[in-house]
């Protein structure tokens, strides 16, 4: 699940008063980013992400740890949907029409994100959410934010992945 807007880190007070997240903050690096659905592809780490509704059988967009050429972004995603879907067009999911016209593929961007687990292991709650990662967009200056370049799946529609745009404003550069 993602979040298009900056996202603020919820905080609760201990009996101590200190300040924690709610949720545990987590930093992808090679020991642990393949075990957390990331593939690496030619030390690129990228993972195929689904939009707010969770109702597809494909990725809607792709996230790559760090900011990456828009090329080597498109080489990781085709690499990631051939391991983990079996094939490497990445035009049309399987099934589509290949009469239809597909817009050409979408530029990628430079952002920040910030990867929540929840709920933080010390602070329990059983709620729906427990034992669930999620990724959300925030600012660089966000504590745990790191760097992604992001790309929506070029048979996705433009909402879909909810991607930060720089046109519009968003904290984001277009990659080259």
């Amino acid at each position: 699940m993602t979040s298009t807007a900056p996202y603020e880190i919820e905080t609760s007070e201990g009996d101590d008063g200190t300040p924690h997240p709610v949720e545990q903050l987590w930093t992808p690096c090679a020991d642990d980013a393949a075990d957390s659905g990331f593939v690496a592809h030619r030390d690129l780490y990228v993972t195929g992400i689904d939009d707010a509704t969770e109702d597809h059988l494909y990725p809607v967009a792709f996230l790559v740890i760090g900011h990456q050429r828009w090329a080597d972004v498109i080489e990781a995603a085709a690499a990631y949907m051939a391991r983990i879907h079996g094939w490497r067009n990445l035009h049309l999911y399987p099934g589509d029409d290949p009469s239809v016209l597909i817009p050409r593929i979408p530029r990628a961007v430079h952002t920040h994100g910030v990867f929540l687990r929840h709920p933080h292991p010390d602070h329990g709650c059983a709620c729906e959410w427990d034992d669930t990662w999620r990724m959300v967009w925030a600012p660089g200056t966000e504590p745990g934010a790191v760097p992604i370049t992001a790309l929506r799946h070029p048979a996705a529609l433009v909402t879909a992945a909810g991607i930060p745009n720089p046109d519009d404003g968003a904290p984001a550069t277009w990659a080259k």
